[in-house]
């Protein structure tokens, strides 16, 4: 069954208007909405950074069926797993059964300011998601946990108020060697859309199959997030890139960029073209929805649609009417 869910930008929006734009997502037909975990914002004017787990309280009592979660949220640096066990594990005992945590290794932006430590390896970075991810599962099914890893520690550590079913974990992964483990390890795989086709069928999906033959038979979500620039105006649709010209960015060019300020600055420098370049960008339907294919026929069920625009709710309604009741119809 096809999903299609919301991408909530907590470094776009305050918290009020992002949660009644999260509501209307519900409203319109949305499946699921997913929120991003950022400390600082990727630019500095005019940014936001809420709580993502605050944050989802309030979203999961304004709203009834759909799916809610992070993506994503990094378990291991400002937060120690065990305040995320707890967190989820409360929010999985409110709204049992709608409730995702979504994972990934980090970014400097996001971790160096709130704690002062140098920015690690990758090989560092992984390893400690690993454990995280070992301890969190732990604290959700066992009780009186004492904990000893090369990272984390815990003593004798019991969370109360846990679902009766653990929370799905999805980990994100932009190589090969973490979506291994999220096709071993995890209850779903998350990317982003708009890089090369070759790095998503050569690399990603082959890599997250080998791990899933490891496990065989679980229950897996393959979720994509869909970069999509929808308006009846094709200009203003094509402008609205612009806002989140970071993620034009290389790996390279941002991964230790730690300060919104340096950030919004490398993202300014860049010609619209490429600001644009990530985002699927269009006023047509059924052109819009050919583009989207390309994912579903890759093998992307769960489709969270990423709008880059200031009029979130203008969007929501276009999408809503033109574009979810094609999706559903040729893919559902």
């Amino acid at each position: 069954m096809l999903k299609l869910g919301y991408k909530a930008s907590a470094e776009q929006f305050a918290p009020k208007p992002l949660l009644d734009f999260s509501c209307l997502a519900e409203e319109v037909g949305f499946d699921s909405v997913f929120v991003s975990d950022h400390f600082q914002p990727w630019k500095h004017d005019d940014g936001h950074a809420p709580s993502s787990m605050a944050w989802l309280g309030a979203l999961g009592a304004r709203t009834h069926r759909i799916m809610i979660g992070t993506s994503v949220l990094t378990p291991t640096f400002r937060y120690h797993p065990s305040i995320v066990a707890q967190a989820f594990g409360t929010l999985g005992s409110m709204f049992p059964g709608r409730v995702v945590l979504g994972i990934g290794t980090g970014e400097s932006l996001n971790e160096v300011p709130a704690t002062g430590q140098p920015w690690p390896e990758f090989k560092e970075r992984f390893a400690r998601l690993r454990e995280a991810v070992t301890l969190i599962r732990k604290l959700w099914s066992e009780e009186r946990v004492s904990f000893e890893g090369q990272y984390y520690r815990t003593e004798k550590a019991t969370i109360y108020d846990r679902p009766s079913e653990l929370v799905p974990i999805y980990v994100a992964a932009a190589g090969a060697l973490v979506a291994k483990y999220a096709g071993r390890t995890a209850d779903g795989f998350i990317c982003t859309s708009g890089k090369k086709r070759e790095l998503y069928t050569e690399t990603l999906l082959p890599k997250v199959a080998e791990g899933l033959a490891e496990t065989p038979g679980k229950t897996y979500d393959h979720l994509m997030e869909v970069k999509v620039s929808f308006d009846t105006d094709r200009e203003r649709a094509l402008q609205d890139t612009r806002h989140w010209a970071a993620l034009a960015l290389s790996p390279e060019e941002k991964m230790s960029v730690e300060d919104p300020v340096e950030m919004q600055r490398l993202a300014d420098s860049l010609p619209l073209e490429r600001a644009a370049s990530r985002w699927i960008v269009s006023s047509d339907p059924d052109e819009h929805i050919e583009k989207i294919g390309t994912y579903v026929d890759l093998g992307f069920r769960h489709l969270v649609f990423h709008a880059p625009g200031p009029d979130q709710e203008r969007f929501l309604r276009l999408y809503g009417e033109h574009v979810l009741p094609r999706l559903r119809k040729k893919y559902g």
